[in-house]
C-alpha cells in the first residue's frame, strides 16, 4: 500500500474511498448532462433547419461553432481550476451552460440560436478538464484506467439519454422542449457543493500567483502540443462517427425519428461497454496499446457500419463502431491527466482537449458538404478510415505514464 500512502499522505487514497467515488460520480454526471445537451442538436438538426429555413449544412455549422468555442471555456475554467481549486469553477460552469441550454429552446431565429450554441460551447469546454482533473486526482492509481473509462462514457450516456428523450418527446412536442430539459445540470451543482471535497493534490501543488501559474504552463509547451495533436485525432474519430450519424440514418435509410433514436441508443450501449472495457485493459496492457488496438478494430468495422445491407447488420455495425471508438476514448481521462504535471492539471489536459475539438470541429460540416455530392455513407466511411489510421499512429508514438502517483 506504499502507493496509496504516497497519494493520500496519511495511508489512504486522496480524499478517501467515499470521496473518490463522489468525485468520479460528479465528473460522470457533469459530462453526461453536457453531452445530453450537445446531442439534442444532433438529433433535431433537420427539424431546426426546417423551422429556421436553413439547410442541413448550415445547421451542422452550429455544431462546429459549439465545438469551436469549447477551448474558450477550457481556457477560462482551466485557469480558475489551477488557481482557485477544482470545485468552485466546476459549480459555476454547470450553472452557466444549464442557463444557456434553456435559452436555446427559446431561440426565435438562426442567428440567435448560433450565438447561444457558441456560449454553450464555452460552458461545455470548461466542464471536462475541471471534472476530469478532480476525479483522476482522487482515484487509486491501480483503478485509474477503468474509472477513466466510466468517467468518459458519461458522454455516451448523455448521447443515450438524448436519444431516449428524442424518441418520446420530439414526435409529440417538437424540438424546443428538449432544450428545457437541458437545464437539469444546474441541480448537479448542489451535489458538488455538499458531496465533493477539494483535491488534496491541488492543495499541495498549487501556484501562489497568476504569474507563477503562467510560467508553469508555458514550461510544458511540448506536452501541450502533443496532447493537442492526440485530442485532435480523438475528436475527429468521435465526432466523425457520431454527429452526422442520425442524419445519415434519415437521408440514406429514410428512418423515422423513433428508428433513428433507437439505433443510436444501441450504438451508445456499445460505447459505454467499450469505454469501460478498454479502460480496464489499459490498466493491464498500457494506455497506448489499448488505444491502438481499439482503432485497428474500428477500421475493420467501417464496411459494416457504413454499408450494411440489412437493418440487423446496420445495428450491429453501429454498436461495434462506438464500442471501438469510445473504447479508445475510455483511456483518455487517465492517459492525458497522467501526462500532465500536477500544478497545471486543471488547465493543460482540458485546454489541449478543447483545442483538439476546435481543429476537428469542422468534421460534421465537411461530411455534410461531401454527402451533398455523394452519400453520407461514403463521406463518413472515408473520413473514418483516414482518421482511425492517423489516430492509431499518433497514440502509438506518444509517451505514457501509466499508474504514476499524483502529488
Amino acid at each position: 500500500m506504499a502507493e496509496a500512502e504516497s497519494v493520500g499522505g496519511h495511508g489512504r487514497i486522496d480524499g478517501g474511498d467515499g470521496d473518490h467515488r463522489a468525485a468520479v460520480l460528479a465528473g460522470f454526471l457533469g459530462w453526461t448532462l453536457d453531452a445530453f445537451d450537445f446531442f439534442l442538436v444532433v438529433f433535431t438538426l433537420t427539424a431546426i433547419a426546417k423551422d429556421f429555413g436553413k439547410s442541413d449544412a448550415e445547421l451542422a455549422l452550429t455544431l462546429t461553432v459549439t465545438l469551436a468555442f469549447r477551448p474558450v471555456g477550457a481556457f477560462i475554467f482551466g485557469l480558475l481550476a489551477d488557481r482557485y481549486g477544482r470545485r468552485l469553477p466546476l459549480m459555476i460552469d454547470l450553472v452557466f451552460y444549464s442557463v444557456v441550454e434553456v435559452l436555446s429552446g427559446f431561440a426565435p431565429n438562426y442567428t440567435t440560436f448560433i450565438i447561444l450554441r457558441a456560449l454553450f460551447g464555452i460552458g461545455m469546454g470548461g466542464e471536462w478538464g475541471v471534472g476530469a482533473s478532480l476525479a483522476m486526482e482522487k482515484v487509486p492509481p491501480r483503478l485509474r484506467g477503468v474509472l477513466s473509462g466510466l468517467l468518459q462514457e458519461g458522454y455516451a450516456v448523455g448521447y443515450l439519454l438524448a436519444a431516449v428523450c428524442y424518441f418520446f418527446i420530439f414526435p409529440r412536442w417538437g424540438w424546443r422542449p428538449l432544450f428545457f430539459i437541458g437545464g437539469l445540470p444546474a441541480l448537479l451543482t448542489l451535489y458538488v457543493r455538499f458531496g465533493v471535497k477539494e483535491s488534496e493534490v491541488w492543495e499541495r501543488t498549487r501556484h501562489a500567483t497568476w504569474g507563477e501559474l503562467g510560467r508553469g504552463i508555458a514550461s510544458h509547451w511540448k506536452t501541450f502540443l502533443y496532447l493537442t495533436l492526440l485530442m485532435t485525432m480523438m475528436n475527429f474519430a468521435s465526432h466523425g462517427t457520431q454527429d452526422m450519424f442520425p442524419t445519415f440514418l434519415q437521408r440514406d435509410w429514410g428512418f423515422s425519428p423513433q428508428a433513428r433514436s433507437a439505433i443510436t441508443a444501441v450504438s451508445m450501449v456499445g460505447a459505454i461497454a467499450g469505454g469501460i472495457l478498454f479502460g480496464l485493459l489499459s490498466d493491464r496492457w498500457g494506455r497506448r496499446r489499448a488505444m491502438v488496438l481499439a482503432f485497428a478494430l474500428a477500421i475493420l468495422v467501417i464496411p459494416l457500419w457504413a454499408f450494411a445491407p440489412t437493418l440487423a447488420l446496420l445495428v450491429a455495425g453501429a454498436f461495434l463502431m462506438q464500442f471501438m471508438v469510445q473504447g479508445a476514448w475510455g483511456v483518455i481521462p487517465a492517459h492525458i491527466t497522467e501526462l500532465s504535471p500536477d500544478s497545471v492539471r486543471g488547465f493543460l489536459p482540458g485546454f489541449a482537449y478543447q483545442c483538439g475539438v476546435l481543429i476537428a470541429g469542422s468534421v460534421a460540416y465537411i461530411e455534410a458538404v461531401f454527402a451533398e455530392r455523394t452519400t453520407y455513407a461514403r463521406a463518413m466511411a472515408l473520413v473514418a478510415f483516414v482518421v482511425f489510421t492517423v489516430a492509431a499512429i499518433v497514440a502509438g508514438l506518444g509517451r505514457e505514464r501509466r499508474g504514476i502517483t499524483f502529488g
